[in-house]
């Protein structure tokens, strides 16, 4: 009797600390809440080919014909979509943690502050967004992302390095964003190299297009205008053509390039380009300090006992304004175009459907990027999860696979664009090796 009574004792006691595991795992399986450093640089990492890759398949659809516009349009759609899927597994599911509410129950607490915070960040960066969209086609891929993403280390890392209470070590920190800025001089010497040499290839061109009294290219009116309708809606074209098959990097296939781009650049001044991406930089620079600011209360907006926003719900609220932004801004550029583009309207864009599943994917991996991008940063610090603007390394790779970008160019833009690259893996190496590790308790 007595074994019995102990064996059911200890089945008991079992039973109980089975019960207790499953409620501890529920709850990190609920939050799934990174602390380690590790964890952290793997996001981080993830998060740089998500960001790397989703802008070269935008400018994919761009160069065949594709109107940003509707493209951008679907793009916005999977890109709230990754926010939602985001918030309803790793902040949904299981229990809420001490201090850290689930995604429903923070819905409805009186966070207000913290919310307009990610709201503000996801305003900035679809504005940004929707610059680069342009700014690819005036100065390519890869000086674009170059550009911006350098602007954003050097302004929001900087920031961020304050707002997170000094968490990252300085003194590997800011040799990073030094690099970095490196970076931008030699992107902006890499645009102007590699202009240079496409004007050089234009001019000895026996096509159409002559150089004008500037020094810009300028094509023949009658080679551009052929075959592009300038209304969608009156055309009922998608306005996707074909590329044809010119050798990548000769004249011919820059001229066969802008007359199907959606976006006309020939014959634009290059600092309009130049001027769109930090315009685009300056964007980028605010969205991660105000993500920062609404998942860590530095200014202590928020009344006594509300918890902080966690990183799900303040990603859920900086994706709808996102949304928002995007979605409206494109829907009046239907109408009122810009940068050469044929007006269109929203029945065109239903009726749209070539490229459409890329613009939907693209979403996707930004909107993942973003995600982790954030969820790193709340574990090691914003100012080290800023490694992942190291994405020129990803975009300029697709930008010479896909589009042909630096074929035949001279060999002075070749030892710049390996002394940009170069600046990027140190600074990438530099700044992941300063994350910090952020106290959830």
């Amino acid at each position: 009797m007595n074994r019995v009574l102990a064996c059911a004792s200890s089945l008991l006691t079992c039973r109980e600390v089975l019960q207790e595991q499953v409620s501890s795992t529920r709850s990190r399986l609920g939050m799934f809440v990174i602390e380690d450093k590790g964890g952290a640089i793997a996001l981080m990492l993830a998060s740089l080919l998500f960001l790397g890759t989703w802008p070269a398949v935008l400018t994919l659809l761009e160069r065949r014909g594709r109107l940003p516009q509707h493209t951008y349009l679907d793009y916005s759609i999977t890109n709230l979509l990754a926010a939602v899927l985001i918030a309803l597994t790793f902040g949904q599911l299981g229990d809420s943690r001490r201090g850290m509410p689930n995604f429903f129950t923070q819905l409805g607490q009186d966070n207000w502050p913290s919310v307009l915070f990610a709201m503000a960040g996801g305003v900035v960066l679809s504005v940004g967004n929707l610059s680069t969209q342009y700014a690819w086609a005036y100065v390519g891929l890869s000086v674009t992302e170059v550009i911006s993403s350098s602007m954003v280390v050097v302004i929001g890392t900087t920031l961020n390095y304050f707002l997170d209470n000094r968490i990252n070590r300085a003194e590997i920190l800011f040799p990073g964003v030094a690099c970095f800025l490196v970076a931008v001089i030699l992107g902006s010497a890499v645009h102007s190299s590699n202009a240079a040499d496409n004007e050089q290839k234009l001019g000895a061109s026996t096509n159409a297009y002559k150089l004008g009294t500037s020094g810009t290219v300028e094509p023949s009116k009658q080679a551009v205008d052929r075959d592009a309708p300038k209304d969608l809606e009156e055309s009922g074209a998608s306005g996707i053509r074909q590329p044809d098959k010119a050798e990548a990097g000769t004249a011919e296939y820059l001229i066969e390039l802008e007359e199907r781009r959606s976006i006309k650049v020939f014959g634009s001044n290059t600092f309009i380009g130049l001027g769109i991406v930090f315009f685009a930089g300056v964007c980028f620079s605010l969205f991660s300090p105000a993500f920062n600011l609404a998942t860590n209360d530095q200014w202590h907006t928020l009344r006594d006992g509300v918890p902080h926003l966690v990183v799900y719900t303040a990603f859920f609220y900086f994706s709808i304004s996102c949304f928002v932004v995007g979605v409206g801004l494109n829907v009046l550029f239907l109408y009122r175009p810009m940068a050469g583009v044929p007006r269109s309207s929203f029945g065109a864009y239903l009726r749209d459907w070539d490229g459409r599943q890329w613009a939907l994917l693209a979403g996707l991996l930004c909107g993942f990027g973003n995600g982790f991008q954030f969820m790193g940063g709340q574990a090691a610090g914003y100012a080290a999860a800023d490694a992942v603007q190291a994405l020129p390394l990803v975009s300029t790779f697709w930008g010479v696979l896909l589009f042909g970008e630096y074929r035949k160019s001279s060999r002075k833009t070749y030892v710049l664009l390996g002394f940009m690259l170069f600046m990027f893996v140190a600074a990438v190496a530099v700044l992941m090796a300063s994350s910090g590790h952020r106290s959830t308790e």
